[in-house]
């Protein structure tokens, strides 16, 4: 009986019943180039001695071509041996791009995930295909092509190259308006940032199809007709549209006007003792009547927000309970001041800043850790940092520290170019071509220090300045520099002489309030006048030879303009004395003031203000021909204005003068303004006049007996446009102005431009 029962199990046995209790006495590995053997073995997820099963095959199988190492895998089983045989993937020797030129290859090769002597896949270069063609979408192409070209090169090694047809930029040609009866379609897209296709536009992107963009386009959308009155307005749908040809894309905006609504009943509560609700109330922007305004209900939030952080309450909740009528069309708004504590400065953060360094910009800072918090010096804090003119963007924000009484204030700033390499051309009625280089670093070594160096020279003169300026001198806050020139003129055509300068001084200013600063000066100078020749010129004959001055000043500077490089708001005053008689063989004093008020008009429209003015007078004798004022006035040439000689027309300068400025910048329109393209009218008016003993007098009766000067204080006014172009290139501004009124004797200059290149 056993033995029947032996032989039916003998018979009945498969080979798979067989396999299920194979023992696996061996792996053998066959294939391997570069990989050892036992890295593979490493891999599997049997071993001599396990039982093989269809399982783990399957898995070992699974696990070998998830490394990524192998092109292909085969396992195969030899009575007690498993062979397990791989093609190795190629090792990828050198990466290349052909047919790129939008997109250079260092940017191609930081996108990339593959890179030379790494492991060549399949799905590594096919992601690598999509990132590419993502590249180029994001810069306006959608017609792009990426094919990969695979080199074989000895030792299982390859060259991968990425063949780019780049194809032409897919622009926005047509922005379509749907639901729109209030405003026209036209008025719709100069609110929003993406922009149709035009010529003009070669130097934006914003004429290209961006997703992001879109997004930013439906709310500009929304706050324009928010801030319009239409409180129920909605974008249903954007959407873009991709041309057959894939060279333009077609963006229909859908959108739902709704009514338009007025404000009804505001009101104000508050839940802090310390803030009454009279007291606010005088800061509300949102009148009842008044057409309703999304904008204003922000600005009144705003306005309450500061006013609570000026008591030192940083995180307070102004919340407005909006009760909207649709029968009446009135919103009813109730803004409540919600509960807060008072809040210390715990810390300030800084970031953003890779050159400058850390201290340049917290020195600006009215506020410091521990102070308790308020508005109105974090609001000057921005704008002293901002001023400082290393910063395109210089964003404050108040976030919580540490506990509710605690705040932490986050400073985040992007850096723009401060130095800069400047070519000055001009064409003037009395040195005729002009030209300049220089070289300012406002910024050196990230410390805030500047660093200057400038050359001029034309038909009349040459000249070269250094200077150096550190702003917080020995860790104060004095401002400390240095100037040298030398500078040579040769005012023979209208004047008469030649005149070499050589000098240099020493400054410092520190502040004596916030917005108030006193600066000191010492200056040493020889000025040397020569070639006058035969003249009857008592002026020029007086002026003839060598002579030194040194002298002592003051300046006394008001400012609070919130960016000294393109200011649009604020005050600037300057009133300065020097006197001379410290040494050397010169004695006078000269005063000197100027202001000028910018005053935004309009978000765009700016204008300014300006005016000048400048005495001299000497002890005990007169004024030199080198010490007189020459100020320069738009449509007059340099030494264009003042008293002149009758009988030889030589310029003389003066002793007194006065300027004014109206200037208003004028916005050119959204196609020039995406150019940079800036413009500007301006009314110049002035005047130069009063030098010593200009008349010759009868010592008998006191009467004149010749005039031998041409002395006028009548204004003199000039008219003209200016326009300034922040190209690729650099700044550039040109100037055309027009004298409407002036003197027989006067010189005129019609325009002038300059561009210079930052870096």
């Amino acid at each position: 009986m056993a033995l029947a029962l032996t032989l039916a199990a003998a018979v009945l046995q498969t080979p798979e019943a067989s396999a299920q209790t194979y023992v696996i006495s061996n792996i053998e590995v066959t294939g391997t180039q570069r990989i050892e053997p036992d890295t593979v073995r490493s891999y599997l997820v049997v071993a001599p001695g396990d039982i093989y099963t269809d399982e783990k095959v399957d898995e070992s199988l699974k696990a070998l071509f998830a490394t990524g190492l192998f092109a292909d895998v085969t396992i195969t089983r030899r009575d007690t041996v498993l062979t397990v045989n791989v093609v190795e993937n190629p090792i990828i020797n050198r990466l290349a791009f052909e047919g790129n030129k939008k997109l250079d290859d260092e940017k191609l090769g930081k996108e990339v995930r593959i890179k030379p002597r790494t492991v060549y896949t399949r799905a590594k270069v096919r992601a690598d295909v999509q990132r590419i063609l993502e590249l180029y979408r994001r810069s306006g192409r959608f017609a792009a092509q990426v094919e990969p070209k695979v080199i074989q090169l000895p030792q299982n090694r390859i060259d991968l190259v990425f063949e780019i047809s780049e194809g032409p930029k897919t622009t926005v040609s047509k922005i379509n308006f749907i639901g729109n009866k209030r405003f026209s379609s036209g008025d719709l897209r100069g609110k929003i940032a993406t922009r149709e296709s035009r010529w003009w536009r070669f130097l934006t992107s914003d004429d290209t199809y961006d997703p992001d963009r879109l997004a930013y386009d439906r709310e500009q959308l929304r706050q324009f007709y928010l801030s319009k009155g239409y409180a129920d307005f909605r974008v249903n749908s954007a959407v873009a549209e991709l041309s057959n040809n894939k060279k333009d894309f077609y963006i229909t905006f859908t959108i739902e006007e709704g009514e338009l609504y007025h404000f009804g009943d505001i009101d104000v509560e508050s839940e802090i003792r310390d803030l009454n609700p009279d007291d606010l109330r005088p800061l509300i922007k949102t009148f009842k009547g008044k057409k309703y305004n999304a904008k204003l209900i922000d600005d009144t939030i705003e306005a309450m927000t500061d006013a609570a952080g000026l008591k030192g309450y940083a995180f307070v909740d102004i919340r407005p309970r909006v009760r909207r009528d649709r029968k009446e069309r009135i919103i009813n708004i109730t803004y409540r001041v919600m509960e807060a504590p008072r809040v210390y400065v715990e810390r300030i953060d800084i970031h953003g800043n890779v050159r400058t360094l850390d201290k340049v910009v917290r020195r600006e800072f009215r506020l410091v850790e521990g102070d308790a918090f308020n508005t109105a010096k974090l609001r000057r804090s921005r704008q002293r940092a901002k001023a400082l003119g290393f910063f395109k963007e210089v964003e404050v924000e108040q976030v919580q520290g540490s506990t509710p009484d605690r705040t932490v204030i986050d400073v985040s700033v992007q850096e723009q170019s401060t130095g800069e390499l400047s070519l000055n051309v001009g064409f003037s009625s009395v040195e005729n071509f002009i030209a300049g280089f220089g070289i300012s670093e406002r910024n050196l070594l990230g410390k805030g220090q500047t660093l200057r160096a400038n050359f001029s020279i034309s038909s009349i003169r040459t000249q070269v300045d250094l200077g150096f300026t550190e702003p917080y001198f020995m860790d104060r806050p004095i401002a400390a520099g240095v100037d040298l020139y030398a500078r040579e003129a040769d005012y023979r055509d209208y004047s008469s002489f030649l005149q070499t300068t050589y000098g240099g001084g020493l400054r410092a200013a520190f502040p004596i309030t916030e917005y108030w600063t006193m600066g000191l000066r010492y200056t040493l100078r020889q000025d040397r006048i020569e070639g006058i020749g035969s003249t009857t010129n008592r002026y020029l004959l007086a002026a003839e030879g060598t002579f030194t001055t040194s002298s002592v000043g003051y300046s006394l500077i008001f400012e609070n303009v919130d960016d000294r490089q393109n200011p649009t708001t604020g005050h600037r005053f300057v009133a300065s004395q020097d006197v001379a008689g410290l040494g050397g063989s010169v004695k006078y004093l000269r005063s000197r003031a100027n202001y000028d008020y910018y005053l935004p008009v309009t978000e765009r429209w700016v204008i300014k203000f300006a005016a000048e003015g400048g005495y001299i007078f000497g002890f005990g004798e007169d004024v030199r021909l080198s010490d007189r004022f020459y100020p320069t006035l738009r449509g007059f040439s340099p030494r264009g204005l003042g008293p002149r000689d009758r009988d030889s027309d030589d310029s003389l300068g003066g002793n007194i003068y006065y300027t004014g400025t109206t200037e208003l910048l004028v916005p050119l329109g959204s196609a020039a303004n995406e150019l940079g393209l800036k413009s500007s009218v301006f009314v110049d008016v002035g005047a130069l006049f009063s030098v010593d003993d200009k008349d010759i007098i009868d010592p008998n009766n006191g009467n004149v007996i010749q005039k031998i000067v041409a002395d006028s204080a009548k204004p003199r006014v000039s008219l003209g446009v200016g326009f300034s172009w922040n190209s690729p290139f650099g700044p550039f501004r040109i100037d055309f102005a027009k004298a409407l009124v002036k003197n027989k004797y006067d010189d005129t200059e019609f325009f002038q431009f300059n561009i210079s290149n930052q870096f």
